[in-house]
Order: structure tokens, then C-alpha cells, then sequence
């Protein structure tokens, strides 16, 4: 009774690591992220920022901004600087106080 039990027991933990194998094949299977070997493939490079080109953006524009905008290197107000959102529909659900403090944050123009 013991070795058929070992048996058995022995079965099952053959069978889950097949399952799990099966299993582990086919997600790697369809991740787009792996190659036929195995490895990682690389990202694809992002690609190139392009400035503005509109003639009324330009005439403003120094030799500087104009080479950053080319490289991507270019970070208009930065991450969160821009203007308060005045629209309608975000005007209409805005309090008094937030108003207030998007217009306080906001940059002197």
C-alpha cells in the first residue's frame, strides 16, 4: 500500500510539472517580447520629435529652442506647468477654492 501511494503521489508532481510546462510554453509563445531563442528583444527606439514648423510659431522662436525642439530635447512648462484647464465641462465641476489655486499656480504671462 505504502509504494502505491508513492506511486501516485509521484504521478501527480509528473503531471503538474507537465501542465506547467505546457502551460509556460505558450505564454511565452505569444509574448511579443521574446525572440525565437529565448532572449529579450530589444524596444524599438522611439521615434524622432518633430518641432513645430507653423510660421507663427517660428517667427518667436530662438536658434536654440528650434535646435532643442529638432532633438527632442525641448521641455515646454515642464511636467504639470501648463495653463489651468478652462473649459466648460471643467469649469462646471471645479470649486471655488481649486479655481483659485489653478490660477495661483499658473505662470505670469
Amino acid at each position: 500500500m505504502n509504494k502505491t501511494r508513492t506511486l501516485i503521489f509521484g504521478s501527480a508532481i509528473a503531471a503538474a510539472m507537465l501542465f506547467g510546462g505546457v502551460i509556460g510554453a505558450t505564454v511565452l509563445a505569444k509574448s511579443s517580447n521574446v525572440s525565437a531563442n529565448g532572449v529579450f528583444a530589444a524596444a524599438s527606439p522611439a521615434p524622432t520629435p518633430k518641432s513645430n514648423e507653423a510660421t507663427a510659431h517660428e517667427t518667436g522662436e530662438t536658434a536654440a529652442q528650434e535646435a532643442a525642439e529638432n532633438n527632442g530635447t525641448a521641455h515646454h512648462a515642464g511636467p504639470g506647468g501648463g495653463p489651468s484647464n478652462e473649459t466648460a465641462a471643467h469649469e462646471a465641476a471645479e470649486t471655488p477654492a481649486r479655481e483659485a489655486a489653478e490660477h495661483a499656480a499658473a505662470p505670469a504671462a
